[in-house]
């Protein structure tokens, strides 16, 4: 590499967590590139980040601290400098903690940096604090559930497998968009003579790409696997010999898809004919080694759960387990690979304090508990866009008696209804550690640049408010890359010797997860576990959605855009532009059944509230479904709210996940 060529890590929520090249000149990074020596990259970057360097040095960048001067929401501040930022904040703090407890203060955050330290750096400030904690769910917690439900901690396959599969199906994921090197992998598994599957909601650029797309109704991909194999039981498709040595409870389950599971009933809960049902069911077992790569939308339904579970016990049947290329790869745990809790110290709980959910924020700002939230320090994270019900986060943002503090790089919707907005540092700006959810990689990076105007990491400032706190604790006088090297000195058999000096060294490296057989079933009877005892419901079944019961006529689809992920990247003028305009699609039928026409302001309403988009007829949208791509910022958009004040804060029915995919609504002109 050149003097000027720093290598560096892409730090958003995307399986791939990819290496980067990042060209320097005077302090500044005026190029970005894929790291063509990363294991998964391979050079390869997304659009969003191939100008990463135009999100680090955006003229919209916060680079100093500031305070509110206007009402909450109109995002008018004046100037203040760190040191009184921060005597402020623990000031603040310290007087509602003496009047109400240290659970009155509630942390949120998500993924807005992976990184495990500068993610994971404000659990031992807020530990410490005695604040509530936040139940992190918003992603797919029902994923995870319907996993193990049937697989225990087995760990996951080598998503690489792909390559070797003869079926490939990419299911409720739109690769193309959120998963490039999925795409790439699946697409080279085709020219080696493999079919292509895309199965979704609508007709994503994936489906495109796909021999042939399947087009399900939304949160009826459990009723397609269930559909399936009624097929595969009824015509002696399973394969007896993998099933007796390796599966338990295929009898009672065979029973209950024969009963209830006919592709005549389930194919209005999914959306396709029963004749097609029944050819998928037939082509996935007659496939030496079909690959299912799962997505996270189709988990984000009232029967998410549910849905995993019963896809999960189709390559169970088939008996795909047992040759290279065939299972199901849902996403990798690499939890025992560093020593998270090291970083996370929950020893500094005095006791376990509440946990507050991340998708019920609304309610927990405004059904005033005991005690009540009465101060909210919102980091790496965008609530007042990305989390379910909008109108009631914003609502609870509103309250003149809530402190509210957002460290961000950018005037978000929700920093606009904080009291007191401190700079972010960008990825680029601060040392970590990354791991994936996507495969095996992990990297180290360094600062590759200094930080942007008064820019401060995550671990900076919690530093600096432990200080403001008056604690003497050593923990918080540590550097951010003192927590790295306690990460990585630790014996593990994820990483032999050479491997972790290689991470020292910032070069990507591949982990080994410690079971190396695909078969080696870890569940408490060391088989695949379509019977469990330990489920509430000991067989997978069919089960509704929330919004089956709504009353109201469209299922919303809140989905991906190649260039944004949720409300990341609406700093960028060129990719905001190449999603044109918050666009609800629908299909033409739909449309002219409401007298709509293309091009028009239309509003989505139902019991929670109504949004406006710009309609756009396609027929990529089936009848009965409209979707829209991206979270946008509320200065870009034709009213005042987004997609988020039509979503509930209903869970999923495990692992206590949002609902955000589960919603429906009706349509009028505006």
């Amino acid at each position: 590499m050149s003097p000027n060529m720093v290598r560096s890590v892409c730090p958003y929520d995307c399986p791939d967590t990819c290496g980067l090249l990042v060209e320097v000149e005077g302090g500044r990074a005026v190029r970005v590139s894929g790291d063509p020596a990363h294991p998964v990259t391979r050079g390869l970057l997304c659009p969003k980040m191939n100008h990463y360097e135009r999100t680090v040095h955006s003229p919209r960048r916060l680079k100093i601290p500031l305070l509110r001067t206007g009402p909450k929401g109109e995002g008018r501040f004046e100037p203040l400098s760190w040191d009184e930022a921060i005597e402020r904040i623990a000031s603040r703090w310290k007087g509602l903690i003496v009047r109400f407890g240290g659970e009155c203060v509630l942390p949120y955050s998500f993924a807005g940096t992976m990184g495990l330290v500068q993610r994971n750096s404000g659990h031992p400030f807020f530990h410490k604090l005695g604040a509530s904690r936040l139940e992190r769910t918003i992603c797919s917690p029902a994923k995870e559930a319907g996993w193990r439900a049937v697989m225990g901690d087995t760990a996951a396959m080598d998503p690489a497998e792909i390559e070797q599969s003869d079926l490939a199906i990419l299911w409720g994921i739109n690769a193309a968009s959120t998963s490039i090197h999925v795409m790439r992998d699946a697409l080279t598994a085709r020219r080696r003579g493999a079919r292509l599957w895309a199965i979704d909601t609508y007709r994503t650029p994936t489906c495109e790409a796909a021999d042939e797309a399947f087009i399900v109704r939304p949160g009826g991909d459990g009723a397609l696997a269930l559909g399936m194999m009624h097929v595969m039981v009824r015509e002696g498709l399973t394969e007896q010999a993998f099933i007796r040595d390796n599966v338990l409870g295929f009898e009672a389950f065979a029973e209950k898809v024969l009963s209830d599971c006919t592709p005549e009933w389930m194919s209005p809960v999914c959306g396709l004919p029963a004749a097609i049902i029944e050819r998928m069911a037939r082509e996935f077992a007659a496939a030496k080694a079909p690959f299912i790569r799962l997505g996270c939308g189709l988990t984000r339904y009232g029967n998410g759960a549910m849905t995993v579970r019963t896809i999960a016990c189709l390559p169970a049947l088939s008996g795909a387990w047992q040759r290279p290329g065939g299972g199901l790869f849902t996403g990798t745990s690499t939890g025992d690979a560093f020593p998270l809790q090291r970083v996370t110290r929950e020893d500094f709980m005095e006791r376990p304090t509440r946990l507050v959910s991340m998708n019920q924020l609304g309610a927990a700002l405004s059904e005033l508990g005991d005690p009540p939230i009465m101060s909210l320090y919102v980091y790496h994270s965008n609530p007042a866009a990305v989390t379910p019900d909008q109108n009631a986060v914003i609502k609870g943002l509103e309250r003149n008696d809530l402190f509210t503090v957002v460290h961000e790089r950018f005037l978000t919707d929700t920093a606009r209804y904080a009291d007191i907005v401190l700079p972010a540092a960008s990825s680029l700006e601060q040392p970590d550690l990354y791991r994936c959810y996507g495969g095996y990689q992990s990297q180290r990076c360094a600062a590759a640049i200094p930080p942007v105007g008064e820019a401060k990491s995550n671990w900076e400032v919690f530093s600096l408010l432990a200080g403001g706190m008056g604690w003497d604790e050593p923990f918080f006088k540590q550097s951010a890359d003192d927590l790295v090297e306690q990460l990585l000195d630790f014996e593990t058999p994820w990483r032999d010797a050479g491997m972790t000096r290689s991470l020292r060294e910032g070069e990507p490296v591949l982990l080994t997860p410690p079971s190396k057989s695909k078969c080696d079933w870890k569940t408490p009877s060391g088989r695949i576990e379509i019977l469990s005892d330990r489920e509430p419901e000991p067989l997978p079944r069919l089960l509704a959605t929330h919004a089956a019961g709504d009353g109201f006529p469209l299922r919303l689809q809140p989905a991906t855009t190649p260039y944004a992920l949720n409300s990341s990247f609406y700093e960028q003028d060129g990719l905001r532009e190449k999603q044109e305009c918050m666009a609800l699609m629908m299909h033409p039928q739909d449309a002219a059944a409401r007298g709509l026409t293309d091009g028009r302001r239309v509003i989505a309403y139902n019991d929670l509230g109504e949004v406006v988009f710009v309609l756009k007829a396609t027929e990529r949208v089936p009848a009965g479904t409209v979707v829209t791509e991206g979270v946008w910022w509320r200065e870009f958009i034709p009213g005042r709210r987004g997609v988020n004040a039509l979503t509930s804060q209903r869970l999923t029915d495990s692992g206590r996940g949002s609902t955000l995919y589960d919603a429906a609504v009706e349509v009028r002109g505006k």
